[in-house]
C-alpha cells in the first residue's frame, strides 16, 4: 500500500470518527458543531496524544493506559484559543473528546 492509500484510509477513519461523534453527541450540540471544526478537534486531539507521550505510554497490569479526559480538553481548549478559531466550553468539547474515546473503543482499539 503506497502513501496516498494510507491518507485515504486515514480520511476515511476520520470520517468515520466525526459520524461517530456526531451520533454520539447530545441532541443541543449535535448542530453546535460544524463538520469543520470537528475535524479540528480531532486533529487537536491526535496532536495531544502524540505530545504528550500517551502513545508511548506503558499499560497497566490490565493492559489499560490511562487517558487523562480532562487534559486532552484543556489542550483542545487552549489550542484552539491560541490558534483564533473560536472559544469553546470546556463541558462541551469534553463529550467530544469522549465521543472520540467512544470510537475507538467500539474498534477495539482502547480499552
Amino acid at each position: 500500500m503506497g502513501l496516498e492509500d494510507d491518507f485515504l484510509l486515514d480520511d476515511l477513519d476520520d470520517e468515520k470518527t466525526i459520524e461517530f461523534i456526531k451520533n454520539y453527541l447530545p441532541q443541543e450540540l449535535k448542530e453546535k458543531f460544524s463538520d469543520d471544526e470537528l475535524y479540528y478537534f480531532l486533529d487537536l486531539i491526535d496532536e495531544y496524544y502524540i505530545e504528550s507521550g500517551v502513545l508511548e505510554a506503558e499499560p497497566d497490569e490490565e493492559g489499560f493506559v490511562n487517558v487523562d479526559l480532562d487534559k486532552v480538553v484543556e489542550y483542545i481548549v487552549d489550542e484552539a484559543k491560541k490558534n483564533e478559531m473560536g472559544e469553546y466550553n470546556a463541558e462541551d468539547i469534553f463529550l467530544v473528546v469522549q465521543g472520540e474515546m467512544e470510537y475507538g473503543e467500539s474498534l477495539g482499539q482502547v480499552e
